[in-house]
Formats: structure tokens, C-alpha cells, sequence
């Protein structure tokens, strides 16, 4: 069975960065399982299993424009440290969910200088080509109901998976 829209598809999947650096992998976990067609893994990535069959492994690299984006300077911003009450020590790197025009997004805190707190909504990864070590694990039709809530349920009943943020299956952005 191919890879197309309204398939339920599981991955296993090495990630590593244009200077080969190790990012993540499923090695040590369950394939990542996905509804395809509805954008719940990066662009370029879903692009590329079109048309697998399960058994298909394959390395690509995925741009940063077909992945996480280019990183954008505006989304740098400075604010308030009182915009963080409640928080006893702030360093950087500590992440946090921000309310934001747009909806909540998650922003790293890269300073911390008297009272004005630097923060970076940019996901993590954005600016980065990314290169994906990648076997196609499973691919089935999606149920109805799957289409409907547009992504996979598990096989024991509903169950959303949630991201723990790590940013390298693809999934977040």
C-alpha cells in the first residue's frame, strides 16, 4: 500500500543536522505514526514518503524552508521581567508558553539582564537543514473517525500523542 492522503503511516527515523550531528531518533521508542495529507509532520518530510510502501528506507534532506522555516529576527523579542511573575530565577535557555496574537507558542529565553528578560519564539530548529535516515514501518487506511479528528488514533481506543517538545520527529511547528 502506497503513502498517500487519509493513510495512517509509522516511521522509524534518525535525524541529523547539515553537519551530521546527531538530533534524535525513534530508535529507542515506538515508530512515529502519523495521518498523512494533514500536515502533521514537517512539510518536506511528508513530501517525501509520498508514494512509499511500507519496507522503503531512505536518507533525505530537508531544507529549512520545508521545514521549521527560516528563522525570522522579529520573532526576538525583549520584555519585561514582571511579564514572568511568579518565576523565581529566569537563566537562559528555560522555555516557556507565551500568549501571543497568533495563539500560545513556545519562546527560549536566550538573556537575562536586569529587569528585561530577551526571549526567542523561533522553534529551535528553524534556519536548520535537516537530514532524515528514515524506514517506512506500517501504512493502513485511515478510519473515517481518523479523518475526521485529522490525525491517528491508537488500536486500544483514542489517544492523542503529545509532544514532549524535542522538536525531532518533525511533528512540532
Amino acid at each position: 500500500m502506497h503513502i498517500t492522503k487519509n493513510r495512517v503511516v509509522g516511521i522509524g527515523y534518525t535525524l541529523r543536522d547539515a553537519q551530521n550531528q546527531f538530533i534524535d531518533s525513534s530508535s529507542n521508542f515506538e515508530p512515529l505514526v502519523y495521518l498523512h495529507g494533514y500536515g502533521n509532520i514537517i512539510p518536506g518530510l511528508e513530501k517525501a514518503l509520498e508514494g512509499k510502501i511500507e519496507g522503503d528506507a531512505f536518507n533525505v534532506t530537508i531544507a529549512a524552508d520545508d521545514a521549521y522555516g527560516e528563522r525570522d529576527e522579529k520573532l526576538i523579542v525583549r520584555v519585561p521581567r514582571k511579564n514572568f511573575e511568579g518565576i523565581g530565577t529566569i537563566k537562559a535557555g528555560m522555555q516557556f508558553a507565551a500568549d501571543t496574537p497568533d495563539g500560545s507558542r513556545m519562546v527560549t529565553v536566550t538573556q537575562v539582564e536586569g529587569s528585561t528578560v530577551t526571549v526567542d519564539a523561533n522553534h529551535p530548529m528553524a534556519g536548520l537543514d535537516l537530514t532524515f535516515e528514515v524506514t517506512v514501518v506500517s501504512v493502513r487506511e485511515a478510519s473515517p473517525e481518523e479523518i475526521s479528528h485529522g490525525h491517528p488514533h491508537h488500536a486500544h481506543g483514542h489517544r492523542h500523542h503529545h509532544c514532549d517538545g524535542c522538536g525531532g520527529c518533525g511533528g512540532c511547528g
